[in-house]
This record gives structure tokens, C-alpha cells and sequence, in this order.
């Protein structure tokens, strides 16, 4: 394999944290070489606010969340600047700001950088050194931030084959590391901590995937119907159903057993997933530059060569499975060699239509309801924004009584950086802040001694480029680019003034401190959100069973965004779960009825996934009225069991139809009607689990026949 070229081996985030250098640079050379120096100061205000809201994105989605993030910066400049002669009145400013800001966050994650925009204008406009004229001030940051969006629109045109096929390598990277993960349990089945491990790397994982998807998905649906667009969104549909068979592959592995026999086949099933896994990392290499000699194949599965010359009994049940495990691992592999292929030039014909793909790619409106919906109380949007208000109003006068006073925004900065939605993030943040303050202080004391303020401004400019491409990657690195910038942005503008790294340190550890403090104020703890969660889970997968056990060719968009929203649902109760482990032990909600919701619920997934295959590749053989009769019922059951309001003692009248008994006594090769009845039956006796756990969990929640925590969420 020849190496794959320093440039590209950058991933999306880096290469977008340099072009962000790139853009801020611009500006300020633009503005010192055609105006002075301190106009350069006030434009490069501007274009970072618009930076902030530069991630890699399609042209029509980005120049609007550039200009939003711009515009909204540079109003909040405006008002602190007019009430920046009232010591008194600027904190109510501030106050009102944060709230306008964080109050963008009904629109979603998307609007996370819009909404730090105007808290970072806080900082800076209160920064500035007293006479800078409001409307003169504000003017350059505009002028700063126009020029920051041509300049963004340009690169973001350019650069979409780029974006387009970062985003999928990244996919790739993280598919690769799912499988590794599913080996990971498969080795560890036996229990133990290895086990417990095992499954947290997968849960991050697969919530990382499900990230990744929806990034690629942005980025490739709408592109131009060229044969590079093709054959990436190929790869990216390949990838999806990869995930999906990928999730099936420890179905039925608890009827091994524990023995010697049984760990040899999960040993030999973890193997060919590593294996498959080193596959999918050369394609996501040839993705980006590199040449192989030879096709990354893992050959053709057979029980022999997965699970070589196993010595077991002639009438043991297990021998029946080996087959069915040999076949998902071919499926598996299938996938992991048309991907290959299709990076190497093969064509393939889309499943879809371009106007179909369009339907899985995020809404780019800006709707004003998504505003009002969250203008209650009761809204998690709605007290994060009162919250961090508050948060930020108490750091501004907080620090006009400390005994250092010379730099009140640096506080009012390291809440704003660390106070977060909820609070694992928090958390999170304000370990990452605080060790990478004392690291960027320790680079900044070389930096003392450099006289040359345009090597300063460009530390500034690279620095500005590293918190920026980190700050989701890894928020420790933009942690100590931003203390290198407010550094920096003090002696730049009052070089006389030096480099208070004392002031910034304990600043950064009394923000953090407040931050946590003011996590416990109108708090929004998971469980109050996991009911609604919880109901939609329910209607997703009923949803979802509806599409999935149709025979007709025409459902495969519908069944499609189906799966999606199952799959999101499902992810978003697993990730409030994991968030809760954070939270006071009294609000917590009910773990174990989670996690049975959970297990059941992607078992249901998993068991779908088999009967889809089941249809699509044995649809002659299947073309009979049991089987017909076997999917309605099973469908009826399933569609009676997770109806969220349906009392979980009330058998179903379907459920009986479905054939009873353990595993068909003949191979699937001979006949799969057999064994399409019995994967019913488990699906239907799955989904009756997983309904059963949220019917638990929501009685807990809510307090209904449960003794449970209360609901109050304070």
C-alpha cells in the first residue's frame, strides 16, 4: 500500500480549524493593510463571531448559520457596548443577552456554536478599553464578519468534495471501530468487568456512528448526481445496512451456552469481525489517497472456515445455529467488500432516488414555533437559558468585588465555556478547562518574551483555528488555545498591561467552580425528559415493525426513515441513561428497567433485520400463505405489545398464531420457512420485553403504582 500524502491524512475538523485560521487571518491583514491596525482588532472580533458557527456543512445550510452566528454577536457587542458606561446595568445586559442566546438552542445541537456567538461578544466588547464610539465599534465587527462570510462561502464551494469525503472516512473509522467493539463483547460474554467495558466502548460507539451517519447524510444526499457522488453514497448506504446486520450478530449466541464449544464459536465469530474491521480501515485509507495492490476480501464464510473442526455432538441443538452465524457473517462481509469496490471505482446502482436520499438529511429552516415551544418552565431549553443567565450576571459581579478587577469578562468567560446542558457535560468541561488553562498559561510565558506583536497576532490567528477545530474533538486542546487567546488579546490591545497569567488562572478556576455550582439551579434532570422519551421509543419501534414485516418491494424509503427514527429514539433514551449516572442518586431514573428497554429493544432492531434478510434473499421460498399469515400475526402482536398505553398483562390473541417450540429441527438451506416462524416468535416475545421494561419505567417515573423517586426533577 503506498502511503497516503500528509495533507490528506487531516481529518474534517482540522482541516476545518485551518481554514477558520486561514479566514480570520485574511481579515485582519485586509483591514491593518487597507485601514490601521486597531480597525484590524475590531473586524477580527466580528469574523470570529461568524467563525464560530463554520463547521463543515453544505454551502446553502452554512453561509445561513454564519451569518446568523455574525449577526447575533455583533448585536450583543452593540448592547454591551452602549451599557458598558453602567457598571451596574451592564450585568441586567448581560443577563438579557444570555438568555436571547441560549434560547437558540430550541432549534438543536446545530445552533450550539450560534448560541456562544453573543456570550463571546460579552467578553470581548467588555475587554475593550474605554472610548471605542458603540456604532463605530460595532460597524468593524460587521465589516469583519462580511468579509469572514465571503470568505467561508468561498472555502465551504471549494472544499465540498473534500468535506464530502472526510465525512465519510470518518464513517468508516467509526464503523471500523464498532466492529472491533462488537468482538470486544463477544470475547467478554462470559461477564465480568471485561463484559461491563465492552459494552460502554460499544454504546459510544454506536452513538458515534449514529453522529457520523447524519453528518455524512447532510453532506452527500444533496450533492450534484455525479459518479463520485454515486459511489459515495453507496458507500454510505452499504455502511448503514452494515450497522444494522452488525447488530444482529450476537443474536441467539446465549443458547451456546458457556462451555468450551461455545466460547470457540464466539472466539471464531470476534475474529472474523476484527478481520472485517482491518477491511474497512484500508477502504477508509483508500478514501483518502492511498493505493492497495490487491482488494481487501475476507473470502468466502463458510461453518468451516469460522469456526474450523469443531467436535461436537451430532444431535446437539447448537449445531443448527452454526449455519445461520457462517450466513450474517457473509452478509457482513458483503457489505465490507462492496464498499472496497466501490472506493476502487465500481458503479452501483442506488436503491434510492437523489430526491429520496434529500428525505434522511437534516431540516435546514429555522422555524419561530420551535421557539415557542420551549418558552416554559417546563422546558429543558428554557431553564439552561435562565440558568446560565443567572450564572453569567453572578460572575460579572462577582468579579467587580473581587480584588482583581481588571479583567471581569475572563470570569463571566469560564462560565459561559463550562456550564452546560446538563450535567455530565459540565463535568466534563470543567476538568478539561481547568487543566487546559494552567497548560496554556505555561506556553504563554515563552510567549512574553517575543516583541514582535505580528508573531503575537499570529499565535493569536493559529490559536483562534485550534479552539475552534477542537472544541467537539477534543475540548482540552481548545481549552488551551482560548487562555493562549485571552492572553494574548489583552497585550495586544494594552501592551503595557503584560500578561496577567495569575488573573487568568484563578478566574478559570473560580468560573469553573461557579459553573458547577449553577448546574444545581433549575436543574433538568434526564428523568424528566425519559418519559416523553421513553412513549416515543414505543411508537418508533411499533412504527418501524409495521414497515419492516411488509413483503412488497415499494415500503424501502418509508422502512428506511423508519429504521432511522427507531434507531435515534432508542439512542437518545441510552444517552440520557449515561448522562444520569452523573446526577444525584436521588433524582436518577430506574436503570435497570432502562437497560432492559434498551436490550430488548435493539434485540427487536436486530431481529427485523434477520427477518428483512430473510424476505429479500428467500422471497420465493417464502411465498406462501403461512408465511404470510405468520408475519400478520406477528405483526399484530407486536403492534398490540408496544402500544405505550396497553396494560402489560393483557396477552395477545396473535401472539398464539406464531409457531411455538425451540430451534427448527432442519437448517435454513433446506427450508426457511421454519426458521422465519421461530425468528418471529422470539422478535414478538423481544418486543413484549422491551414494552413491558418501558411500562415499568414510565410507572416508576411518574409515580403511578411505584415507589420510585419523585418527579419534581429539582
Amino acid at each position: 500500500m503506498h502511503p497516503v500524502h500528509p495533507l490528506r491524512r487531516l481529518p474534517a475538523h482540522v482541516v476545518n480549524g485551518t481554514t477558520v485560521s486561514l479566514g480570520i487571518g485574511l481579515v485582519y491583514l485586509l483591514f491593518r493593510e487597507c485601514v490601521d491596525a486597531q480597525a484590524a482588532q475590531l473586524a477580527i472580533c466580528g469574523a470570529i463571531y461568524a467563525s464560530l458557527a463554520d463547521v463543515p456543512d453544505t454551502p446553502s445550510r452554512s453561509w445561513r448559520q454564519v451569518l446568523a452566528a455574525g449577526v447575533l454577536g455583533c448585536t450583543a457587542a452593540l448592547v454591551i457596548l452602549l451599557l458598558k458606561p453602567f457598571t451596574l446595568a451592564l450585568g441586567a445586559g448581560i443577563v438579557l443577552v444570555v438568555i436571547v442566546a441560549m434560547m437558540t438552542l430550541a432549534w438543536g445541537p446545530r445552533a450550539g456554536p450560534i448560541s456562544f456567538a453573543p456570550v463571546l461578544a460579552i467578553v470581548f466588547t467588555i475587554g475593550l478599553p474605554a472610548g471605542h464610539d458603540p456604532l463605530r465599534t460595532v460597524g468593524w465587527h460587521l465589516s469583519g464578519m462580511a468579509v469572514y462570510l465571503a470568505w467561508s462561502l468561498a472555502v465551504t464551494t471549494l472544499l465540498q468534495p473534500r468535506y464530502r469525503s472526510l465525512a465519510l472516512a470518518a464513517v468508516l473509522g467509526t464503523a471500523a471501530r464498532l466492529l472491533r467493539s462488537r468482538a470486544s463483547m463477544l470475547d467478554g460474554a462470559s461477564g465480568g468487568e471485561t463484559q461491563s467495558s465492552a459494552l460502554q466502548h460499544w454504546v459510544r460507539d454506536e452513538a458515534a456512528l449514529a453522529e457520523r451517519l447524519q453528518t455524512a447524510r447532510n453532506l452527500l444526499f444533496p450533492a450534484a448526481q455525479t459518479p463520485r457522488a454515486q459511489r459515495e453514497s453507496a458507500v454510505l448506504l452499504r455502511v448503514i445496512d452494515l450497522r444494522d446486520i452488525l447488530l444482529a450478530s450476537s443474536l441467539d449466541l446465549e443458547l451456546m451456552g458457556n462451555d468450551a464449544v461455545a466460547r470457540q464459536i464466539r472466539a471464531g465469530l470476534a475474529l472474523e469481525l476484527r478481520r472485517m474491521a482491518d477491511a474497512v480501515d484500508a477502504s477508509r485509507t483508500l478514501l483518502r489517497g492511498a493505493t492497495t495492490t490487491q482488494p481487501s476480501t475476507c473470502g468466502e464464510y463458510t461453518v468451516e472456515r469460522v469456526f474450523g473442526s469443531m467436535q461436537m455432538p451430532t444431535d446437539d441443538a447448537r449445531a443448527r445455529l452454526l449455519p445461520a452465524l457462517a450466513n450474517r457473517l457473509r452478509h457482513l462481509n458483503n457489505h465490507v467488500d462492496r464498499i472496497d469496490a466501490l472506493l476502487r471505482g465500481e458503479h452501483e446502482d442506488l436503491p434510492l432516488s437523489r430526491a429520496e436520499l434529500r428525505q434522511f438529511v437534516a431540516p435546514e429552516d429555522w422555524p419561530l414555533r420551535a421557539l415557542f415551544n420551549h418558552a416554559s418552565i417546563d422546558s429543558p431549553v428554557f431553564r439552561h437559558a435562565v440558568r446560565a443567565a443567572l450564572a453569567l450576571g453572578s460572575a460579572y459581579y462577582l468579579a467587580l468585588a473581587l480584588p482583581w478587577t481588571a479583567h471581569p469578562q475572563w470570569l463571566v468567560l469560564g462560565v459561559g465555556v463550562v456550564l452546560r446542558g446538563n450535567l455530565q457535560q459540565t463535568l466534563a468541561r470543567r476538568n478539561a478547562r481547568i487543566g487546559g488553562t494552567v497548560l496554556g498559561c505555561m506556553i504563554v510565558l515563552p510567549l512574553a518574551h517575543v516583541p514582535s506583536p505580528d508573531a503575537l497576532m499570529l499565535v493569536f490567528v493559529i490559536a483562534a483555528g485550534l479552539a475552534h477545530g477542537f472544541v467537539v474533538e477534543r475540548y482540552l486542546i481548545t481549552a488551551v488555545a482560548a487562555t493562549i487567546m485571552a492572553l494574548l488579546q489583552v497585550h495586544l490591545v494594552a501592551p503595557a498591561s503584560g500578561f496577567p497569567i495569575g488573573e487568568r488562572l484563578a478566574d478559570t478556576l473560580l468560573g469553573a467552580l461557579l459553573a458547577w455550582a449553577f448546574s444545581y439551579v433549575l436543574p433538568f434532570w434526564e428523568r424528566r425528559s425519559l418519559p416523553q422519551a421513553i412513549a416515543r421509543t414505543l411508537k418508533a419501534l411499533q412504527n418501524y415493525v409495521g414497515h419492516a414485516l411488509r413483503t412488497d418491494a415499494d415500503s424501502g424509503v418509508a422502512q428506511r426513515l423508519a429504521r432511522r427514527r427507531a434507531y435515534d429514539t432508542l439512542g437518545v433514551v441510552a444517552t440520557a441513561l449515561e448522562r444520569s449516572a452523573f446526577e444525584p442518586v436521588r433524582v436518577r431514573p430506574p436503570e435497570r428497567e432502562l437497560a432492559l428497554l434498551l436490550d430488548h429493544g435493539h434485540r427487536l432492531m436486530a431481529h427485523l433485520s434477520m427477518i428483512r434478510l430473510l424476505l429479500t434473499h428467500r422471497s420465493a421460498e417464502l411465498d406462501r400463505p403461512e408465511a404470510a399469515a405468520a408475519l400478520a400475526a406477528a405483526k399484530d402482536a407486536l403492534d398490540a405489545s408496544l402500544t405505550p398505553d396497553r396494560p402489560p398483562d393483557v396477552p395477545s390473541p396473535a401472539l398464539q398464531q406464531l409457531a411455538q417450540g425451540m430451534l427448527p429441527a432442519e437448517p435454513p438451506a433446506q427450508d426457511p420457512l421454519p426458521w422465519l416462524l421461530w425468528r418471529l416468535r422470539v422478535a414478538v416475545h423481544d418486543g413484549s420485553k422491551a414494552a413491558d421494561a418501558a411500562r415499568e419505567a414510565l410507572a416508576r417515573l411518574t409515580g403511578r403504582g411505584a415507589s420510585g423517586a419523585p418527579t419534581s426533577g429539582t
